[in-house]
């Protein structure tokens, strides 16, 4: 089937269990998908924009009340929809570092964090994570005196993810942010997975800014992403335009600098509209997403030589493993070497793990059912016994 003359029509999520560790929680919803057919013009919301001329403004569709519930959903001050969670990482680098400021971020840093650092002329200085891969508030205390030392200066931002990319791990934001702010560093919550997964309270977390990614967790059309700030953060990283021209003295109202004017528009915003009041349920429900983790996990771990990289017990869905002494056994001898696991899979209806992987890889449960919770753990058993590898008892 094509869409198009060359593009073949997307069925991953109708015809197979995607557990693709970056794709699980942002599948559109119904509502989603008839809002980009809807909204698919690149300017289509901008039909009944009124002075003052700005996005957060526009009623019509409702997108000025997304914007208060939003950011009453965060419980932060001020939101604005930006074009992914990076973009949020920018605005917030370009309003607070300069050129050699030391900026803090982790060892499980994504690499966007580092390249929105990099833009700025700021010096990435990384806490590094503990055995266990967990980030703390004691080595962040620890990484912050060294820098002073080290340099004479305070970093000038704290990157801190709630959850790492790498291992799916919780990290005490809470704990590392009360450090941050006895040394006056403002705070950049990655909330990449988990807003729009887990319920997040910015201000009870003590943070400055909440960064999400709604093509990565929130059901929405990429690029596409949320930062919320406190009202003392918003005056800065939301302030208005102050240019004027030299020749026409044009001036240009209250646009705003770090977005460019009006960030998101047409069908990546209002998707993203349409599958917020369903996110806004979902993440109340979380614990049924760790009930289908588990017994997919259950399942892995009791093929013999299988091991978690993650925290264990796991509190999120997004999770690292290592088949080095089972899965990767079979690829040694196999005639499709480690393709054979994810052709296996497919076989199963299951796609999502990197073709090829067999050492160490991850997967994503978000979103599957009990009965496709099932259905992966099965599989990955009947995979297993298929090519001779023992179970525990």
């Amino acid at each position: 089937m094509r869409c198009a003359n060359g593009i073949e029509a997307r069925q991953v999520n109708e015809l197979f269990i995607n557990i693709d560790p970056i794709q699980a929680g942002g599948r559109l919803t119904a509502d989603a998908m008839k809002a980009v057919i809807a909204y698919g013009d690149g300017y289509s919301v901008c039909d009944n924009c009124r002075k003052p001329n700005r996005l957060d403004y526009i009623n019509k569709p409702p997108i000025a009340e997304f914007h208060r519930d939003l950011a009453a959903w965060l419980n932060m001050d001020s939101v604005r929809t930006v074009p992914g969670a990076r973009r949020g990482f920018q605005a917030i680098t370009n309003t607070y570092v300069r050129k050699g400021d030391p900026v803090l971020l982790t060892s499980l840093s994504h690499y966007t964090e580092f390249l929105a650092i990099e833009e700025t002329g700021g010096i990435a200085r990384e806490i590094p994570h503990d055995a266990d891969h967990k980030i703390t508030a004691d080595a962040t205390a620890i990484k912050i005196e060294e820098v002073m030392r080290e340099s004479g200066r305070v970093p000038v931002l704290a990157f801190i993810d709630h959850v790492d990319y790498q291992y799916g791990n919780i990290h005490d934001v809470k704990a590392i942010a009360k450090v941050a702010h006895h040394y006056d560093i403002p705070v950049l919550y990655n909330g990449a997975y988990t807003v729009g997964i887990l319920p997040v309270d910015g201000k009870d977390l003590g943070v400055d800014f909440v960064v999400g990614s709604g093509h990565k967790s929130m059901a929405a059309p990429a690029p596409s992403g949320v930062l919320a700030a406190t009202k003392e953060r918003a005056a800065e990283v939301f302030r208005t335009t102050a240019i004027e021209g030299d020749v026409t003295k044009r001036k240009f109202g209250i646009k705003e600098p770090e977005m460019m004017g009006c960030t998101l528009m047409g069908a990546t915003l209002v998707g993203l509209m349409a599958s917020f009041p369903l996110v806004k349920e979902r993440v109340k429900h979380f614990d049924r997403e760790l009930e289908n983790n588990r017994m997919v996990l259950e399942a892995l771990l009791s093929v013999s030589g299988t091991k978690v990289l993650s925290e264990y017990p796991r509190n999120h869905t997004l999770t690292r493993v290592d088949t080095i002494a089972s899965f990767d056994k079979v690829a040694e001898s196999h005639k499709k070497r480690g393709f054979y696991f994810s052709g296996a899979l497919e076989e199963k209806g299951i796609v999502g793990v990197i073709p090829g992987a067999t050492k160490v890889w991850k997967f994503n449960t978000y979103g599957t059912t009990s009965k496709q919770a099932r259905h992966l753990a099965d599989a990955f058993v009947t995979i297993a016994t298929e090519n001779g590898l023992s179970l525990m008892k």
